[in-house]
């Protein structure tokens, strides 16, 4: 097939005509007031202009020492509160976020991302507030166990907040990434710790001040910033546990270190997102699907798809409605809801995405859309890409490029699809569309991945609060969301009592005597199905 990127570049080329976001000077001032740097100054630019931002101090490894032991002194009488209590600020929190627009404004000049994609975050932040509002107290509620003997001994399962929690969390959703971990960590009974990337510093600040505003104790959620051998070891250092959100190879440094202070870590790491197009699903449903599933955010998603299997059967009726699809898709700026995609939000993804889409054309890839930077709207503007004909030499094909750039391939059976789907390390976000869902749940069920969704890119399971999300293989370990979520920061006490008969032989039986009792409780806890 032979490329097309005259097309794109008319039907990308119109900018959003508002005003790119900006934030006033008194809230930057006071948001960075808060921080507890006394390190080396540092900045932060928006990337859909490259204006700068904010001016700031870093946190040094002693600053990062005291926010734990700020941490930890409130941490005690937070635990100490009812789980009902606890969940009072983060229902308030719910609405507070919905009613503030200057919290997306602040999400768009950090990330550069669209009106929608920003607004999504905050949605995302509510709706887990409300979620773990209403249910934290049934999770962490103690349980009761079978004992070792009926009647006599009596066990309760009770779930200890670990301490204080350190999380660290990354620049492409700093809401959604950062706070939907510090919500249940919190409600679990624990502080936090938090660093936040320093490029969405702001974002972490103004949601902390909102939940503060909700009734938090501000000293439950402290915020540290700086590069990770400055604050970041250190969190680790002082931690009771991890919350990373970041590359594979960072989380295996952060899950070894973890292992020698032999402290629990969640991490959510890399992908090479799979979606399956089978020879019977809605072309046009799919086709709209696969574009937001490839390019929302810029493809700067964790869950975004970077790898599209097409039934051979529909391939060339399948892809023209892509490429259509992506043409119509448009770049933007500013506080409107009326462009699609914003810019990547930084030199480091400008550079991966022109290196992997150049690397690809030099050995023999094929251009359908896009494929060149757009400098006259911003700095590290990328039309969203599409490569056919890419082949394993080619960096693309089985690295994470983050960035809005897909690769198709043609594949003669669901069988085919589902072993190239999961012949990669990653297993975070798979999507499968077809008209049958007993076919696509068959089909979904043979890939090793997280979370897969049917019939939508990532949105389905993601935004299923009750269910768990994370990857398998090297997309990490852990589960945030659902009960799951909840209870990742806490720890399993196991309290058992004993009540008129014991384990020692009663007064006048022997040992012996007592061995042949025991044998027969137990065969007569097996005919009566006890336990």
């Amino acid at each position: 097939m032979t490329a097309r990127t005259d097309k794109i570049h008319s039907t990308t080329s119109a900018a959003s005509s508002t005003p790119s976001t900006a934030i006033a000077p008194e809230i930057i001032s006071r948001l960075t007031g808060t921080l507890p740097g006394s390190g080396p100054e540092a900045s932060t630019a928006a990337p859909a202009t490259g204006q700068q931002l904010a001016t700031f101090r870093t946190s040094t490894a002693d600053d990062v020492a005291a926010a734990f032991t700020a941490a930890r002194t409130s941490q005690r009488a937070w635990a100490a509160t009812s789980p009902r209590e606890r969940a009072k600020p983060f229902l308030r929190l719910h609405d507070l976020v919905l009613a503030n627009e200057g919290l997306i404004d602040i999400v768009q000049a950090e990330t550069g991302k669209s009106r929608n994609s920003a607004f999504e975050e905050t949605l995302d932040v509510a709706g887990l507030a409300l979620y773990y509002g209403r249910h934290a107290s049934k999770f962490l509620a103690p349980r009761k166990r079978a004992g070792a003997i009926p009647l006599a001994t009596q066990t309760r399962e009770l779930r200890q907040p670990k301490g204080v929690v350190g999380i660290i969390s990354p620049w492409n959703y700093p809401l959604s990434l950062g706070v939907c971990d510090i919500i249940p960590a919190l409600l679990a009974g624990n502080a936090v710790v938090h660093k936040p990337d320093t490029q969405t510093a702001l974002t972490a600040l103004r949601a902390r001040e909102l939940l503060v505003e909700a009734g938090l104790d501000p000293a439950l959620w402290q915020i540290v910033v700086g590069e990770p051998a400055t604050a970041g070891q250190p969190i680790i250092d002082h931690a009771d546990h991890i919350c990373f959100t970041g590359s594979t190879g960072a989380g295996r440094k952060i899950a070894e270190a973890a292992a020698r202070r032999l402290i629990g870590c969640t991490l959510e790491l890399g992908g090479k997102n799979p979606m399956l197009v089978l020879d019977d699903a809605d072309l046009d449903k799919a086709a709209k699907g696969a574009a937001r599933a490839c390019f929302s955010t810029a493809g700067q998603l964790c869950l975004s798809t970077e790898r599209l299997y097409i039934a051979g059967a529909i391939y060339d009726e399948f892809v023209p409605k892509l490429v259509a699809q992506t043409q119509a898709l448009k770049l933007g700026k500013g506080a409107a809801f009326d462009y699609d995609i914003g810019t990547l939000t930084s030199q480091r993804q400008f550079d991966n995405v022109e290196r992997h889409v150049a690397d690809a054309r030099d050995h023999g890839a094929t251009v359908l859309a896009g494929g060149r930077p757009r400098p006259d709207l911003g700095p590290y503007f990328y039309e969203p890409t599409i490569l056919e004909d890419v082949t394993p030499e080619m960096e693309v094909y089985a690295n994470e490029t983050f960035g809005p750039v897909v690769s198709l391939y043609r594949v003669d059976s669901d069988d085919e699809a589902v072993r190239l789907a999961n012949d990669t390390e990653f297993g975070l976000n798979a999507s499968v569309w077809t008209s049958s869902t007993a076919r696509g749940r068959r089909v979904a069920e043979q890939i090793r991945c997280g979370t897969v969704n049917i019939n939508e890119g990532y949105g389905s399971a993601y935004a299923s609060n009750d269910a768990p999300m994370g990857g398998m293989k090297a997309s990490g370990q852990g589960r945030r969301h659902g009960e799951h979520g909840i209870l990742e920061y806490t720890e399993l006490q196991t309290i058992a009592s004993q009540h008129v008969v014991g384990f020692d032989p009663p007064a006048g039986v022997s040992t012996e005597q007592n061995a042949t009792i025991l044998a027969w409780t137990y065969r007569l806890m097996k005919l009566f199905r006890i336990k």
